[in-house]
């Protein structure tokens, strides 16, 4: 009977003086081992017990990436309860929705921000018995706050007075708990608190360990938010399984920096962070005005892209491609990932949405695979992916072994297997539309599979658009042609039950300066930007671009360049970066008005 409980214990009883998670501190890194890791959530796990805690009770958590956040989802786990992380960018209406939906009875919030978020609605939440603050500083006063430090103090007497109880908590838990609940993030309406067992995060943390090349006890990077099924299971479920050495990244603002300072052996991105990375290393490149080492690199990133390719599914990789890819590597492509601080990576993967193949194509050519994959919350992570030695760029691989895939009659891709949820919290009816009569999962995604069972994603069955005159059309297609030039930082397309698609564009925040300076253009200010001229100018190069590798009914006819950009805080972007259409529709209907007034 294997649980997340009992794999902790067996890690920590076979490698206990591993290290587990390093936090950034004064400079350096603050490093516990799995032992002393596993003892400090069983600490958490007492501190629970003392105040409390009933079996499936709800512990709501809003964190950053850091230790804290992990030992309090072990510690609610242990004591038979049901750990939540709610994202970090919701508004306090949103926490309140989320709090009363599942009946939280304990919040731990790491500070200041997230007070102030959850302040205003712990009014609305009366069956909120504590909250824990890691910040003894922030922390309130009154009877329904604690500090961190004071429930760790309050579950080590709990530990020395009832030494049995803890211990007991976590064996009584079943394969078939409820491990975590995942809220999704509410691209179309209000979230759905997803359910997500022992034996689902069990079943997917083997499939990627099956899936991967990664070396024993890798080191990771942890920079995704833990409400994203995704970093669960990599820097969470699966690293209890391998005893890994996760590093935490709580501000994502400095991923570049831990990047080269960890060096890890896998690295997973969703699109937009590989697209940003991708967009850094373009904008580097064209200000670069020795034209010989220009022409150097252009080279070896064709040597690169050629070795990849060569290795594609189907294809065969020649003695000639690959020593001229081993020259190029030496003199220019590794020392360029190890300036990423992506030269130790065996396992670069992406998920959560399509990588659009042309970003996959660019880090090719640094000698990069990346490894797209499919799946979502309901499925607990990815359920097809593509392997070290079966690929194909611009498809997100195969199912895995045990996956039962199928495509329905309207191209709908449907999933069975032992990693998909049983259903929705306090959703019947949302559950029962989740699955066909004979049990498969609806995903909302329409595929495509070629003749040798790779799958493609199109888009999500309901953001099809359908033009006016009758013509189906997938909005990301034109989008991720668009996000393709590093000027662009995220797009829009529209067109639903319209004559023509039209675009909203956005600049990236970080190119654009960048770019600004290499044309001579002396303001870093994005909106007086959005309204330059030599901006404009290339923007509608971009389009150009876009549009040349388009059928004529899916072409942008017309655009406007924002001068903002779109951020989760700003609520364009879900908190895995992702778009929420209604909102942008609705926020900026009048500028799509516009785009179809004469």
């Amino acid at each position: 009977m294997t649980t997340i409980c009992t794999a902790l214990a067996e890690t920590a009883g076979r490698h206990g003086d591993r290290p587990a998670y390093s936090d950034r501190a004064d400079g350096g890194w603050r490093t516990r081992g799995w032992s002393a890791f596993r003892d400090a959530a069983l600490e958490a796990a007492a501190g629970f017990a003392a105040l409390g805690l009933e079996r499936g009770d709800v512990v709501a958590l809003m964190m950053p990436n850091q230790s804290e956040h992990v030992l309090a989802d072990l510690g609610a786990v242990h004591a038979g309860g049901v750990p939540t992380t709610v994202y970090a960018t919701l508004a306090a209406d949103q926490i309140g929705f989320v709090a009363a939906d599942c009946e939280a009875r304990y919040a731990v919030l790491d500070g200041r921000d997230q007070l102030d978020r959850w302040l205003p609605v712990l009014d609305r939440l009366p069956g909120l018995r504590r909250v824990i603050v890691v910040d003894a500083a922030a922390c309130p006063t009154g009877d329904r706050f604690l500090t961190w430090d004071a429930f760790l103090g309050l579950g080590r007497a709990h530990l020395a007075a009832h030494p049995a109880d803890v211990e007991a908590r976590w064996r009584a838990v079943a394969p078939s708990d409820v491990l975590t609940l995942l809220y999704t993030s509410g691209t179309t309406g209000r979230p759905k608190g997803v359910l997500i067992t022992h034996e689902m995060a069990l079943a997917e943390a083997e499939l990627v360990e099956n899936a991967s090349d990664l070396p024993d006890h890798n080191d990771a990077i942890s920079y995704l938010p833990f409400a994203h099924i995704a970093d669960r299971v990599l820097s969470y479920y699966l690293p209890i399984r391998r005893a890994a050495h996760v590093h935490f990244c709580p501000d994502p603002a400095q991923l570049t920096t831990v990047l080269r300072e960890v060096r890890p052996h896998g690295f997973f991105g969703v699109p937009r962070v590989w697209e940003k990375i991708m967009a850094g290393v373009q904008a580097v490149l064209a200000a670069e005005r020795d034209e010989a080492k220009k022409q150097a690199v252009e080279s070896a990133l064709e040597a690169g892209r050629a070795y990849i390719a060569a290795q594609e599914f189907g294809n065969t990789l020649t003695p000639e491609v690959e020593a001229a890819f081993t020259r190029a590597d030496a003199a220019v492509l590794a020392p360029m990932r190890a300036l990423l601080g992506l030269d130790r990576v065996r396992q670069a993967s992406s998920a959560a949405a399509p990588l659009p193949v042309e970003v996959a194509r660019f880090f090719a050519g640094l000698g990069l695979k990346i490894f797209d994959a499919y799946g979502m919350t309901e499925t607990t992570g990815a359920v097809t992916a593509n392997l070290g030695d079966c690929f194909k760029l611009g498809t997100v691989g195969r199912a895995f072994p045990g996956v039962d895939l199928e495509l329905d009659a309207d191209g709908e891709i449907l999933v069975r297997g032992a990693t998909i949820t049983p259903g929705y919290l306090n959703r019947p009816e949302a559950t029962a539309d989740l699955f066909t009569p004979d049990g498969y999962l609806r995903t909302g995604d329409i595929g495509a599979l070629d003749a040798d069972g790779f799958l493609r994603v199109v888009d999500r069955k309901k953001e099809i658009i359908i033009t006016a005159g009758g013509e189906n059309i997938a909005p990301s297609l034109l989008e991720n042609h668009l996000k393709e030039h590093p000027l662009v930082g995220q797009a829009l397309a529209f067109g639903d039950r319209r004559p023509y698609v039209v675009a909203l564009i956005t600049l990236d925040g970080e190119v654009a300066p960048v770019w600004a300076a290499a044309h001579g253009i002396d303001t870093t200010d994005l909106a007086a930007l959005a309204e330059h001229p030599l901006v404009l100018e290339e923007i509608a190069h971009a389009v150009e671009d876009a549009n040349t590798r388009l059928a004529r009914v899916q072409q942008v006819k017309r655009w406007r360049l924002l001068p903002a950009e779109w951020t989760a805080e700003s609520e364009e972007l879900t908190p895995t970066l992702k778009l929420r259409r209604r909102v942008v529709h609705a926020k900026y209907a009048d500028a799509l008005a516009a785009l179809y007034t004469p």
